[in-house]
C-alpha cells in the first residue's frame, strides 16, 4: 500500500508575524448602550424577584404563559402610540417578513388571547415574565433591554378584576420587602369626560401623552406641549391641568371631580368606577395611605380605556413607577371579532431592582448555595463527593471546591462568594468521624458528628 501525502493550503503553520497581528486585533469585549450583562449577584437578585412575583400571582389564581420575542410587525405597530412605534426594534427577517421585537407583554398577550381563547375560556388570568425592547433614552433604572413581569385578566368587564389587580400590586410590593409605597389610581374615562366638555376628544391621545410627563417636566412644560403637539388652547390646557393637579384625600378629590366631569356621561361613569374601586380596595384591607386617587395619572400608551395604576416608592419617588397598568377593553378587538376586555399590570423588574439596590435591600452574595465544602484531603475525593451528595439528598444546597488547594485559599474563595458555612473535613476528621462547621461571618466553629451533619446544617441554615 502506498500512502499519498497531501498538503492542504490552509493547514500551514501561522507565521510568527501573523500570529502577532491576530493577537493585536482582538475584538474588544463590550455591550451595546442600554444593554447589560448580569453578574451572579444581580442575576440571583432578578431570579429572586421574579420568583417572588410568581408566588404572589399564583396565590390569586393566575397561570403562566409565554410568547415569542418577535411578532409580525402589523401585530405591534400602532398599538402603543407614536412613541412606542418610534422606539420599536424592527427589521426584515431572513424569510423576507417584516417583524418587530415586542416592546411590552400586553400587546402580545392580546394577540395570544385572540388566537387561543376558544381553548382557554373566559375569564382567563395569566402571568408572564419576559424580556422586552425599547430604543429609548437610557436613564436611572431604565434600559433598552429590560424584563417585565406581567399579570392580566381578560374576558370580563367586572370591576372586581380591577380591584383584584390593585390587590395584587399591593401584595407584590409588600412581598418584596417594601412598605413605604403608594399605588396611584385614576380612570381614563374621567379624563375623556373632561376632553368631551372641552372639545378635545380628537386630540385626546396627544393630550394624554403630554399629561403623562407631568411628574418629569412639570405643569408649565406639559401645558406648552398640549398647545404645540395637541393643538389645545391655553385655556383648555389650564383646565386639563386644574383637574390633573387636584390634591387631598381620596374623598376630597372624588368630591371635587364631580362638577368637572359629570356633564359627560363618560366622565360620570369613570367617576362611579373610581368610587367603587376605592370602596372595594378598602373592603380588601388596603390602607388609604397606599392607595391614592391621582387624577394626573394617564399612562402614555393609547390602549388604556378605564382604570390606570402607577406605583411610587416613598423613599425613592424620583425613580418612577415600579408597577403600572390598567384596563384595556378594546385592544384584543384589533385581532378578533370576539370582545375580550382586559385589565392587568406590569412589574418593572429592572427598575425595582435598581431601587432595591439603592436602598441596600438586596443580597449581594455570588453563591446560591449557603454551604461550602473545601477539598482538603486530596486522597479522599470520592469521600467528599459522597458526603456532598448525601447532604443534597437531605435538601441542602452545597458547593464542593474542585481542586485540592490549601485550606486558606479555599476559604478565601468561600468568603468572596458569600457562603454562610464551611464544612471542614481533613484526614483526622475522616478518621474520627467528627467534622468542623465554620460560620464564615463570625469565624466561630463547632465540632459535629458526620452522622449528624445534615441535621445540624438544616438547623443552622433554616433549609
Amino acid at each position: 500500500m502506498r500512502l499519498a501525502i497531501v498538503r492542504l493550503s490552509n493547514s500551514s503553520p501561522t507565521p510568527p508575524l501573523q500570529a502577532h497581528d491576530q493577537a493585536m486585533n482582538k475584538i474588544q469585549p463590550r455591550t451595546l448602550k442600554g444593554f447589560r450583562d448580569f453578574l451572579p449577584p444581580a442575576a440571583s437578585s432578578r431570579e429572586w424577584l421574579i420568583s417572588t412575583a410568581r408566588e404572589v400571582y399564583r396565590s390569586f389564581g393566575f397561570v403562566p404563559i409565554d410568547t415569542p420575542a418577535l411578532e409580525h410587525l402589523d401585530i405591534l405597530v400602532g398599538k402603543g402610540g407614536a412613541e412606542s412605534d418610534k422606539q420599536m426594534y424592527r427589521f426584515t427577517d431572513p424569510g423576507g417578513r417584516e417583524v418587530g421585537m415586542r416592546f411590552d407583554l400586553t400587546i402580545p398577550f392580546a394577540r395570544f388571547a385572540s388566537q387561543h381563547i376558544g381553548e382557554l375560556g373566559t375569564p382567563f388570568k395569566r402571568y408572564h415574565s419576559g424580556t422586552v425592547w425599547r430604543g429609548e433614552n437610557t436613564q436611572r433604572g431604565r434600559y433598552r433591554e429590560f424584563m417585565q413581569c406581567d399579570f392580566d385578566t381578560i374576558g370580563t368587564t367586572s370591576l372586581v378584576a380591577d380591584i383584584e389587580t390593585l390587590q395584587v400590586i399591593h401584595d407584590l410590593i409588600l412581598a418584596c420587602g417594601l412598605d413605604d409605597f403608594c399605588v396611584r389610581v385614576n380612570n381614563r374615562k374621567v379624563l375623556t369626560g373632561l376632553f368631551e366638555r372641552l372639545e378635545l376628544v380628537d386630540s385626546a391621545s396627544a393630550v394624554l401623552r403630554a399629561l403623562d410627563k407631568l411628574d418629569k417636566v412639570g405643569p408649565d412644560k406639559v401645558a406648552a406641549e398640549m398647545v404645540s403637539a395637541a393643538g389645545a388652547s391655553e385655556t383648555q390646557a389650564r383646565e386639563v391641568l386644574s383637574l390633573a393637579l387636584l390634591e387631598g384625600t381620596n374623598g376630597t378629590v372624588l368630591e371635587a371631580l364631580g362638577p368637572l366631569v359629570n356633564q359627560s356621561e363618560t366622565g360620570a361613569a369613570g367617576l362611579a368606577e373610581l368610587q367603587s374601586l376605592l370602596q372595594g380596595a378598602a373592603a380588601a384591607g388596603l390602607p388609604e395611605k397606599r392607595v391614592r386617587l391621582d387624577v394626573s395619572i394617564a399612562r402614555g400608551l393609547d390602549y388604556y380605556t378605564g382604570t390606570v395604576f402607577e406605583t411610587i416608592l416613598g423613599e425613592l419617588p424620583g425613580i418612577g413607577s415600579i408597577c403600572s397598568g390598567g384596563r384595556y377593553d378594546n385592544l384584543a378587538e384589533l385581532y378578533t371579532k370576539q370582545r375580550l376586555p382586559g385589565v392587568g399590570a406590569s412589574l418593572g423588574v429592572d427598575r425595582l431592582l435598581a431601587a432595591l439596590e439603592e436602598l441596600g435591600r438586596l443580597d449581594q452574595r455570588a453563591s446560591c448555595a449557603p454551604i461550602f465544602v473545601p477539598y482538603f484531603d486530596a486522597d479522599r475525593r470520592d469521600s467528599y463527593l459522597g458526603l456532598c451528595a448525601e447532604l443534597r439528598r437531605a435538601g441542602l444546597a452545597v458547593e464542593f471546591y474542585p481542586e485540592a488547594k490549601k485550606l486558606g485559599a479555599q476559604l478565601k474563595y468561600a468568603d468572596r462568594r458569600g457562603f454562610s458555612l464551611a464544612v471542614i473535613v481533613g484526614v483526622r476528621e475522616w478518621e474520627s468521624g467528627i467534622c468542623s462547621v465554620k460560620n464564615l461571618a463570625t469565624g466561630e466553629s463547632d465540632e459535629v458528628q458526620l452522622a449528624d451533619l445534615a441535621q445540624d446544617l438544616r438547623h443552622k441554615t433554616g433549609q
